[in-house]
């Protein structure tokens, strides 16, 4: 069953939500909010969770990397770096 209650811009521009909406809304909770010509739809935004077993199968199919460096190029890459921080 649809509820449909009355939300009011007051004066000020602040939207006045009814009561039985605000008890439903948790404190520092984000709402994304889609517009359109007609609507104005609010969303609890969502917090994506990563399934890390799933993740790692799926970083493991992924092809090497062409121009990864490799350890000695790292190596003197940082070797520089410090030299150039810290004098020579």
């Amino acid at each position: 069953m649809i509820t449909k209650l009355i939300a009011r811009v007051t004066s000020e521009g602040k939207l006045e939500i009814p009561p039985e909406i605000l008890q439903q809304l948790q404190p520092l909770t984000e709402y994304e909010i889609s517009v359109t010509d007609r609507e104005i739809i609010l969303k609890k935004k969502s917090n994506i969770t990563v399934d890390l077993d799933c993740f790692l199968q799926e970083l493991d199919q992924l092809e090497p990397d062409p121009d990864q460096p490799t350890l000695e190029e790292i190596s003197a890459i940082v070797k520089e770096v410090r030299q150039e921080l810290w004098g020579k």
